[in-house]
């Protein structure tokens, strides 16, 4: 293989089936196989053969720790001495305080300001002493950009979340597991994508292991960074992204990310946070899995508009499980309004007695409820503006309720999800 210069240092260009092998070898034994698992639910729903490879039950909840160690591994004794400086938003950070404190090497790990609290108490344990934890920046290429200087100034090794052929080897462990485990290829695997680390590595090895094998990689549509990449020939970096899919909400692909994609072709696929909200309640509730919002975004993919032939083995890769419980109303908030069950009004009430009754009376159907009323400026004596949270018994009531707040005495304004103020809602 060629070579060329990257940020960890001199490393080859492209990653083959050979390089995944040897990753799980590397770590073999640190680092257990995940289970692969038949979802029943998933697999009557949409008329598939639907099994779920379990990365919320690696070692470190999630795949990154698969090419954290596999890189950590690769360095020499001069690089582990000077120790590692990474970015993340949260998974990686705790692969490489994993491989760090495994090895006794020091580690510098970059969070951005938005990484849930949960994931960022656990890089410190992880890592302990062997860690620091600093957060700084909105996003992930925020930290990035902090991390590279950081790195640059102190003479320590970059190790990259996502493009660095040692890191995709490791991820792509993942497909060669799923094989293994199921005895055959699948006919379909599907992979979520933020900077394309665990895509790129599933494509290395499966183009010259099994290249029949459709891969579909799934894009929250908030940050479709990888499908802007294919499009336009080169990694773009996005105007504006959606950091709720935190693990997956990338403004830039990496450079080799998007080569080995480019040359794969895999089917990329954007999926509304709302429905990946939806799928996380469905594993939580239905099947008793905790997953962070790319860990639901493989599965959350799946429906009609796949047009995947009915009863064919599909695997989702379920990529992590650090969820921080207290983000489930945000989650549950979601769901609704994509589902459309929930919605916001901008209701004028007179100030006086009764007339939230009133208006409950002639609005509200019998399976609908109030969710939250606030009243949002006072602007006399007599009236007063009321912002109202309506959640339906169903999506189809919506109809109904409109025509009834038409109809009413009450002037109604319908705050809608495309509306700058939703983003103060949800």
């Amino acid at each position: 293989m060629t070579e060329n210069a990257s940020d960890a240092g001199t490393t080859p260009e492209t990653v083959t089936a050979a390089d995944v092998a040897a990753a799980a070898s590397r770590f073999a034994g640190v680092i257990p196989p995940t289970p692969l698992q038949r979802n029943d639910r998933l697999s009557a729903q949409h008329g598939l053969d639907v099994w779920l490879k379990r990365e919320d039950l690696n070692t470190v909840r999630s795949y990154k720790g698969r090419g954290a160690l596999n890189f950590v591994r690769s360095l020499d004794a001069r690089q582990r001495e000077r120790g590692v400086v990474c970015a993340s938003a949260g998974n990686h950070g705790q692969g490489v305080a994993f491989a760090c404190a495994s090895l006794g090497i020091q580690a510098r790990v970059y969070l951005p300001r938005t990484t849930p609290r949960q994931k960022r108490d656990r890089v410190a344990r992880l890592g302990g002493e062997s860690v620091r934890v600093i957060v700084t920046g909105e996003t992930y290429d925020d930290a990035a950009t902090a991390a590279r200087a950081d790195a640059a100034a102190l003479g320590m090794t970059l190790l990259p979340a996502f493009d660095d052929p040692r890191t995709i080897a490791g991820q792509g462990t993942v497909v060669k597991e799923i094989v293994e485990q199921l005895g055959r290829a699948p006919d379909t695997v599907v992979v979520p994508v933020g900077g394309g680390g665990l895509l790129a590595g599933t494509l290395a090895w499966l183009r010259e292991t099994h290249p029949q094998v459709h891969v579909i990689g799934a894009e929250p549509l908030g940050a479709p960074s990888m499908a802007a990449a294919l499009d336009a020939g080169h990694p773009v970096e996005l105007d504006h992204i959606d950091p709720f899919v935190d693990g997956a909400a990338v403004r830039r692909v990496g450079d080799l990310t998007h080569a080995i994609a480019a040359a794969g072709r895999p089917r990329m696929v954007t999926v509304p946070e709302g429905r990946i909200c939806g799928e996380m309640l469905e594993l939580y509730q239905s099947d008793g899995v905790i997953s962070e919002p790319a860990g639901a975004l493989a599965s959350a993919a799946l429906g009609p508009g796949l047009d995947l032939p009915e009863g064919s083995t599909v695997v989702c890769v379920l990529s992590g499980g650090n969820n921080d419980v207290s983000r489930y109303a945000e989650i549950v908030e979601r769901a609704l309004v994509h589902e459309g069950r929930k919605h916001y009004f901008l209701v004028d009430f007179p100030q006086e007695p009764g007339a939230l009754r009133r208006f409950l009376d002639d609005v509200l159907g019998p399976d609908d409820d109030i969710t939250l009323f606030e009243y949002v400026k006072r602007n006399n004596r007599e009236t007063g503006p009321a912002l109202v949270g309506v959640e339906l018994g169903a999506p189809e009531n919506l109809e109904a309720i409109l025509k009834r707040m038409d109809a009413a005495p009450h002037r109604v304004e319908r705050i809608s999800p495309d509306s700058p103020l939703f983003a103060f809602l949800v």
